[in-house]
């Protein structure tokens, strides 16, 4: 579970607003403190769950420079950052979005309100057991897709479908407004993990 609280937080921290920073060896899991003395514990990266953080983090790294909601406007909270669910304290699921918020360059000016492809939805369920059914809050209708999900297999982790039939895609449902927003997805939560979405 060392490993899993450490996607989960890395991840955690890829996606909520603010800047990126690890210490030298924080992208291998390096247990031991980093030393002027010696080089980093490149070894560890014979181990796969230690990789598999490397994975994760380089991973993190190119959804941050390709997704502009996971940083546009990340001075800017009231129009970058929206919660969906924070009190969920029966479960430890925390859910917010992130958009590209109004006036910034890399937005579509045509738009008006943003385009689905300008929203990334992210859910993280902090605790060690699945949570089937979840049902999560969605702005847009359609078919989100699976941008992260930290307990996937390459990551070093458990492997738990998102979607029943292991695809990578939800359908939003229509009939079912969720947590203030006019749409929802059903979707198992995987185990100490953040997943995020979009359209």
């Amino acid at each position: 579970q060392r490993f899993a609280n450490l996607r989960a937080l890395l991840a955690w921290q890829w996606v909520h607003p603010g800047r990126q920073l690890l210490f030298m060896g924080g992208e291998l899991a390096q247990e031991q403190e980093w030393s002027h003395d010696r080089e980093l514990d490149w070894w560890l990266l014979q181990h796969p769950a230690h990789l598999g953080v490397r994975t994760l983090v380089g991973d993190l790294n190119r959804l941050q420079a390709d997704t502009p909601a996971l940083w546009a406007g990340d001075d800017d909270l009231d129009g970058n950052f929206w919660w969906l669910d924070a009190d969920d304290r029966d479960h430890s699921v925390f859910a917010f979005g992130r958009r590209i918020p109004d006036g910034h360059p890399s937005r579509d000016p045509a738009a008006g309100q943003p385009a689905p492809a300008e929203v990334v939805v992210v859910v993280a369920n902090l605790t060690p057991v699945p949570r089937p059914g979840y049902r999560l809050g969605v702005p847009f209708e359609g078919d989100w897709r699976v941008l992260l999900d930290t307990d996937a297999r390459r990551y070093g982790g458990s492997g738990h479908e998102l979607v029943p039939d292991g695809g990578a895609v939800l359908a939003a449902d229509v009939d079912t407004p969720w947590q203030g927003q006019p749409f929802s997805l059903r979707l198992t939560l995987p185990p100490l993990a953040v997943v995020a979405l979009s359209i």
